[in-house]
C-alpha cells in the first residue's frame, strides 16, 4: 500500500518520537519522569525491607514495617511496628495511613490489632499507585512518613502527544451489538442486467461501443437498417451501466439476437453463507458490516434476501445489495461479514483500540492532565469496536483510545513497579 505524503510523514514521526520515547525520551520529560518517580517506587535495592517484605521505615528508636497483604484476602495493609528493635503489641500503635492517588483522590485507611500485626480497613484497589502518607503514634509520641509508590504510570507534554497523535475518549455508556459472522462472495445484481436486441431485423448499419464500455441510459449503441421499411432506426441502451458482452457487427444480420448485454455496476449483491444454526438469529433488514479479504474495504447495507432451501453444504443462503458507485466491488470477490441480531446497552464502554497488557491485566490508559496511568479492567460483552467495562474504571474518566502502545511503551522503558 502506497502511502501520501501527509500520512507517511505522521507515520514517521510517530516512530521516530516512539523510538525517542524508548530510548531515551525527550531531556525534560526525562527530568520530570525523575522528580516524580513516576515509573514506580525506588529500586528494590534502595528500599528497605522487613521481616515480612514490607516497606521499613524508621524514625529515631522507632520503627515500622508496611506491606500489601494478599494471601486469601483481596489487598489490604499489614503492619508492624517496634522500638529499639523489640516488636511492639498492635494495641499499643495508632496507625492511620492516607493513599493519594492520580487527580488528589484520598483512601483513608484505619487500622486493627489482628495477632501481632496492625491490619487495614480497607481494600487497596489496582492500581496500587499512590503517595503514601503515614501517621503512626505510640506513647504519646507522633511518627510521620510520605513516600512515592507508583506503578504504570507516566508524563507527557501536551505538544509531545499532539505529535505522536495520541487520541483520547470520555469512558461513558455505550451498545454493544452482537453479530453472528459469516462468508461469501461479491457477485452481479441480476436484476439491473439488460439484455439488448433490435426491435426490428435488419442489417447492422453502424456499432458505438465495445465490451468494458461504460454507457448511458439512452446512448445509441447501433444503427439498424429493418429489412421491411428499410428504414434506419437507433439501438439504444435502456439503462446506464457497463457493456459486458457485443454480439453485434456492422454488416451482420440482427436475426432476432442479444446484440448487447448491459450491467449497472452501480450495485451488486453480497451472497452470504449462513449456517442452519443461525438463521433463526437473522431477519430480513439486519444490518450487516461486509469486508473484503484482499484488502479489508468495509462496506454496509442489510439483509434484503434470505433463501428458503439450503444449499448442497447445508448453509443458507442470504442476499445483501452494496452500493458500488465507485465500482470498487468486483463480483468474484470473497469477502467476510457480520450480521447484526442484537443491540446490548451496558452502563460503562471502550473502545477495543484503547486496550493494552499490563503485567496480568487488560488496561486503558486515564489521562489526568499531563499525566497518564493504567486503569485495570473487569471486562464483558464484546462488538469489533467496543468492548463493555464491568470494573476498574470510573465513568467520565479521559482515556486514551489512539496509539496506546506508546504510552505503554514510554512506562516500560524503566519497568512499571508493583511494590508490596
Amino acid at each position: 500500500m502506497i502511502l501520501s505524503n501527509s500520512k507517511f510523514l505522521r507515520a514517521f514521526l510517530i516512530f521516530a518520537f516512539a523510538i525517542m520515547l524508548s530510548a531515551c525520551g525527550v531531556e525534560d520529560h526525562a527530568e520530570k519522569s525523575s522528580m516524580h518517580g513516576e515509573h514506580g517506587a525506588e529500586d528494590e535495592a534502595e528500599v528497605e525491607k522487613g521481616p515480612h517484605r514490607g516497606r521499613l521505615l524508621h524514625s529515631d528508636n522507632f520503627s515500622l514495617e508496611l506491606a500489601i497483604f494478599e494471601t486469601g484476602v483481596p489487598p489490604e495493609f499489614r503492619a508492624w511496628a517496634t522500638k529499639d528493635g523489640q516488636l511492639l503489641s498492635p494495641d499499643d500503635v495508632e496507625l492511620k495511613v492516607k493513599l493519594i492517588r492520580l487527580g488528589d483522590k484520598v483512601d483513608n485507611i484505619s487500622f486493627k490489632p489482628q495477632g501481632d500485626a496492625m491490619r487495614g480497613d480497607t481494600v487497596i484497589y489496582e492500581p496500587h499507585s499512590f503517595v503514601v502518607s503515614i501517621n503512626a503514634v505510640h506513647d504519646g509520641k507522633t511518627y510521620s512518613w510520605e513516600y512515592d509508590n507508583f506503578e504504570g504510570r507516566t508524563m507527557i507534554e501536551p505538544k509531545v502527544a499532539e505529535a505522536l497523535d495520541i487520541g483520547t475518549d470520555v469512558a461513558t455508556a455505550g451498545t454493544i451489538k452482537e453479530v453472528v459472522s459469516v462468508y461469501g462472495k461479491i457477485a452481479s445484481n441480476t436484476e439491473r442486467v439488460r439484455k439488448v436486441s433490435a426491435r426490428f431485423n435488419g442489417v447492422i448499419k453502424s456499432v458505438k461501443p465495445s465490451i468494458g464500455d461504460t454507457v448511458k441510459q439512452g446512448q445509441i449503441l447501433a444503427r439498424v437498417e429493418s429489412n421491411e421499411s428499410l428504414k434506419v432506426y437507433s439501438v439504444k441502451s435502456p439503462i446506464s451501466g457497463v457493456i459486458t458482452q457485443r454480439n453485434a457487427n456492422p454488416g451482420e444480420q440482427t436475426n432476432g439476437r442479444t446484440l448487447f448485454t448491459i450491467m449497472d455496476t452501480s450495485t451488486v449483491w453480497a451472497n452470504l453463507s449462513i449456517f442452519p444454526a443461525d438463521r433463526k438469529r437473522i431477519s430480513i433488514g439486519a444490518p450487516v458490516k461486509v469486508t473484503t479479504a484482499i484488502d479489508g474495504q468495509l462496506f454496509s447495507g442489510v439483509i434484503d434476501r434470505i433463501n428458503v432451501m439450503t444449499e448442497a453444504n447445508q448453509s443458507v443462503g442470504a442476499r445483501v445489495v452494496l452500493d458500488n458507485k465507485d465500482g470498487s466491488l468486483l463480483p468474484g470477490t470473497f469477502v467476510s461479514a457480520d450480521i447484526e441480531i442484537a443491540k446490548h446497552p451496558v452502563d460503562l464502554a471502550v473502545k477495543r483500540t484503547g486496550l493494552q497488557g499490563f503485567r496480568d491485566f487488560t488496561v486503558v490508559y486515564a489521562k489526568i492532565g499531563d499525566e497518564y496511568e493504567v486503569r485495570m479492567l473487569e471486562l464483558g460483552r464484546q462488538d469489533s469496536e467496543w468492548i463493555e467495562v464491568l470494573g476498574g474504571l470510573e465513568s467520565g474518566t479521559r482515556y486514551v483510545s489512539k496509539n496506546s502502545y506508546i504510552i505503554k511503551a514510554d512506562i516500560e522503558k524503566t519497568g512499571a513497579s508493583h511494590d508490596h
